[in-house]
């Protein structure tokens, strides 16, 4: 892209402006979509929707962020819900894509093109992205989740949320009810960080020391684990229910797992978890819900897809 240096000025004020909420967007998008990669699609066909627009249809819109909030979230609405026929035909269990500490990933960027994913681009992590509650969202229906995010997470009116949804504001406040409800149905209180640090250590020591009473002194006897791998790679298709179940598939890992393996303890969308590398390479994030002092939950994100910004940390 060129300037002309008496158009420079205003073209990069008006640029500035509209780029400024694009952050607060990705944020957005990630919270719906559960995916980095469909976020950062659907962040990007709405700003190009609104460079499609002549200068003086952008010019008429006083709010170019609520514009391209209402533009994105109607995007991801019609994402979720053609996601959930993809998903019928997912090899295995889906699991939203995890995000490392402070989202510290960057995309490839493009400084000629406005409308291309920055470095700058970040997930902010708080207990709206935690793997347990993103989990609970895909049991809602697409508005449902729209309605529950726009309103609960980014404080938008439920007026603002119709023009999104296209239903009424009282609509929008009977779905953001109704999804309230659901996710207060299937969560308890979340443990605190330290005590779910304190037994995902202690499951790694176990695991590492292919000590299997120990890892069951970790977990609830009715513990759920589920892996994706999207099948592209070894993954149990099907939740594994049972904590002697479950230590027996990960003693099974263990015997496998060869000496160059390394299992780190790290923040995994906000909560801490685990990063398996092999030479240096992601190749397991294990994300973790600790409920009454035992771990509940596991989640093994093995589909190489979404780790790609898992090594991706020194950037």
């Amino acid at each position: 892209m060129t300037y002309d240096d008496a158009t420079r000025p205003a073209e990069d004020a008006s640029l500035t402006a509209v780029m400024a909420d694009r952050r607060r967007l990705m944020n957005l998008a990630y919270r719906l979509l559960g995916s980095v990669a469909e976020a950062e699609d659907a962040v990007q066909e709405g700003y190009a929707r609104w460079y499609a627009m002549s200068e003086q249809d952008r010019d008429a819109i006083r709010s170019p962020g609520a514009w391209l909030t209402t533009v994105i979230g109607r995007i991801c609405l019609d994402l979720l819900g053609s996601a959930r026929s993809r998903r019928e035909q997912y090899v295995g269990e889906w699991v939203p894509e995890p995000l490392p500490d402070g989202a510290d990933w960057a995309s490839t960027s493009n400084a000629s093109d406005p409308t291309s994913p920055d470095p700058a681009d970040r997930v902010t992590l708080d207990e709206s992205v935690t793997m347990a509650f993103l989990v609970t969202l895909e049991s809602m229906t697409p508005a449902e989740r729209v309605a529950l995010i726009l309103h609960d997470v980014f404080g938008y009116s439920y007026p603002e949320i119709a023009d999104v949804v296209g239903r009424t504001a009282q609509a929008c406040r009977q779905l953001a009810y109704s999804a309230r409800n659901r996710a207060r149905s299937t969560r308890v209180p979340p443990a605190q960080s330290t005590e779910q640090s304190e037994l995902v250590r202690a499951f790694r020591k176990a695991w590492e020391a292919h000590d299997v009473n120990a890892i069951l002194d970790v977990l609830d006897p009715d513990a759920i684990a589920i892996a994706d791998g999207g099948g592209v790679t070894q993954a149990a298709l099907a939740p594994i229910v049972g904590a002697a179940q479950i230590g027996r598939h990960y003693l099974t890992i263990a015997a496998r797992r060869p000496d160059h393996v390394t299992i780190a303890e790290e923040v995994v969308n906000g909560r801490p978890g685990l990063v398996v590398r092999l030479s240096g390479s992601a190749v397991t994030v294990l994300a973790f819900d600790v409920v009454d002092h035992k771990i509940k939950q596991i989640w093994a994100i093995v589909n190489p897809a979404k780790l790609r910004h898992w090594d991706r940390r020194t950037i």
